[in-house]
């Protein structure tokens, strides 16, 4: 065991690194986030642009597919497909809600009661979630990554995460997306520049937009055979095998009125490592998900809030987000990373469209 694996008291380390694609229906919202590019920079993804309350804005295209990346979060804010916006999304100038499209870091989902132990040290970070006395989705869902290069079909955003009360941790995170003829890909990496070892998690909350029909007339293959059972709270007490459950998406079917805001397990993966998300949508497409091994959790959330403030009705898109850990990892450790001083550890998701017998 290194000083790193013993600072963190045994807590479990997952590493891998491939690739991967996935993505779906329309919506007009989007729309209006990429036409910002027009309005606040050139459109030819060159150069930075200038602020709006998502901060700069960076186009990136080819051929069939145009997303919008916003530096706050590193936000995937628009991905569209022959001029068709495939994401539940918001205008540029919107702050948003639900943390669509964001990077979520240094942990994904909650810290309950925001309090955790590392390195013989007790911790508390701010509880952001007051009805559940959590800490939920780390530190960075509303501060600007800075551009470190910016290329017509890919851009490249930098944060340096200095210590602070209850992470005091010193970190670099670098995200990267790219379009190709196949879609969109996202590939992060984060490092270690500080003196001590750090724990660290992520995900990315990235929303595929439901038709007419809601979230009940997408369909879903999802190829994970464990979940986590949770308390009133959504903090995990165990977990249970999918079979004969409400959460058993290994055979693709309608969600219906399924309800989830569930993290699941125990990924099926093919000959390239990948773990493949299918999402149906109303009109016959398939949107894919991919994960590569660094990510061994999926939370999917069928977009359930209240309607009260919100831009669009409830159930109107689904999330999957590619995680490293599970919720409360923190607390439990479980699939933490744990990086020594100088150490870095990246992992990659990507969306791309298809139709139902798998062309692209």
């Amino acid at each position: 065991m290194n000083d790193s694996e013993a600072a963190a008291g045994g807590w479990s380390r997952r590493a891998a690194l491939t690739t991967l694609t996935a993505t779906t229906a329309a919506t007009a919202l989007g729309g209006r986030a990429a036409a910002e590019v027009g309005r606040h920079g050139p459109g030819a993804g060159h150069g930075w642009h200038e602020q709006t309350a998502n901060g700069r804005l960076y186009e990136i295209r080819s051929g069939r597919h145009r997303a919008v990346v916003a530096g706050v979060a590193a936000t995937l804010l628009s991905w569209r497909v022959d001029g068709t916006e495939m994401l539940l999304t918001h205008s540029a100038d919107d702050p948003g809600e639900g943390y669509q499209g964001k990077t979520i870091l240094p942990w994904p989902n909650r810290i309950d009661r925001g309090s955790y132990e590392f390195g013989g040290r007790e911790l508390q970070v701010p509880i952001n979630e007051p009805s559940r006395q959590s800490a939920l989705h780390g530190l960075m869902s509303f501060v600007e990554w800075e551009p470190v290069r910016h290329r017509r079909d890919s851009v490249r955003l930098r944060y340096r995460s200095h210590p602070r009360y209850g992470y005091p941790f010193h970190m670099e995170f670098t995200v990267d997306y790219a379009v190709d003829r196949h879609g969109v890909r996202c590939t992060l990496t984060a490092e270690n520049v500080g003196r001590e070892a750090a724990p660290v998690g992520w995900a990315n909350h990235t929303y595929v937009a439901a038709g007419p029909g809601g979230t009940d007339a997408m369909e879903l293959r999802l190829p994970a055979d464990t979940y986590y059972r949770t308390n009133e709270r959504l903090i995990p007490t165990g977990t249970a095998s999918v079979s004969g459950t409400r959460y058993d998406f290994r055979r693709r079917h309608r969600i219906g009125e399924t309800k989830l805001d569930t993290a699941f397990t125990g990924l099926e993966r093919d000959h390239w490592g990948e773990a493949v998300v299918r999402i149906g949508l109303e009109d016959g497409r398939d949107v894919l998900l991919r994960v590569d091994g660094a990510h061994e959790h999926l939370q999917v959330y069928t977009d359930d809030g209240a309607s009260e403030d919100r831009a669009q009705p409830p159930r109107s898109g689904i999330t999957v987000e590619p995680s490293t850990c599970p919720p409360n990892a923190f607390v439990t450790g479980e699939d933490v990373r744990v990086l020594a001083p100088g150490e870095r550890h990246g992992g990659s998701w990507s969306l791309s469209l298809s139709t139902r017998d798998g062309a692209e």
